[in-house]
């Protein structure tokens, strides 16, 4: 059983969402406003969040922001629900880090199988204790990368990223993979996404980025000796 945090200022879909949530076992709190959302959530530390992004008093993409700057709700997984069509939005929210996004009208059953889908991925990141590849050592529990015993600042997302690369060293992980794996998503407007992160990622992890090498028309793999070292 798992907490869930709903934030969506119409009260029929709260009412809804929740109706499925309670069906599958979790608990819930629910806000109808993007105001206090990190209070909120230091407070009951939900294990997920599913958020609105037409909300009042701060919309979803700040209220998401404002998650992600924080050490203490960074690791939140967090479902994006919005009545917005525009794909832009949906690339926007992705990028940003989001792990899911569902637009409305969903049907309820999708959603509570999207939530369930991203609570396994973030349940079975952190059961799993270490992974180490040279100066690499990424504690899968407490969620941190250490650099030569130096921790390196990921989001959510990054470090899923990483993990999933480094836990199959050599291996070379197609766009499809890594688009399930990390976000649980499979369709071409979601490769972007995997290239914005990998980019980012890369320059987080300064001269160690080229470890992360692009395999020419089929995606990503984790090199412990690089083509350029």
């Amino acid at each position: 059983m798992s907490r869930i945090l709903i934030i969506d200022d119409e009260a029929d879909i709260t009412d809804l969402i929740a109706l499925h949530l309670r069906r599958e076992g979790h608990e819930f709190d629910v806000m109808h406003t993007g105001l206090g959302v990190k209070e909120q959530a230091l407070e009951t530390r939900p294990d997920l969040i599913i958020l609105d992004l037409m909300l009042p008093g701060q919309d979803g993409f700040q209220v998401f922001k404002t998650l992600r700057a924080d050490t203490r709700t960074r690791s939140i997984p967090v479902v994006m629900l919005t009545a917005r069509g525009q794909m832009v939005d949906k690339i926007t929210g992705l990028e940003l880090g989001a792990d899911d996004y569902l637009t409305k009208p969903f049907s309820p059953r999708e959603l509570a199988l999207r939530v369930a889908a991203v609570l396994r991925r973030t349940q079975r990141v952190q059961h799993v204790s270490e992974l180490s590849a040279g100066p690499f050592l990424v504690d899968r529990k407490n969620m941190k990368l250490f650099l030569n015993d130096e921790p390196v600042d990921l989001t959510t997302t990054e470090f899923k990223l990483l993990s999933t690369l480094i836990e199959s060293q050599e291996a070379i992980h197609t766009r499809a993979e890594l688009l399930r794996e990390v976000w649980g998503y499979n369709d071409d407007v979601a490769t972007r996404t995997l290239d914005t992160h990998v980019k980012r990622l890369r320059e987080k992890l300064g001269a160690w980025g080229k470890h992360i090498v692009t395999v020419r028309g089929t995606g990503y793999q984790f090199a412990s000796d690089p083509p350029d070292a």
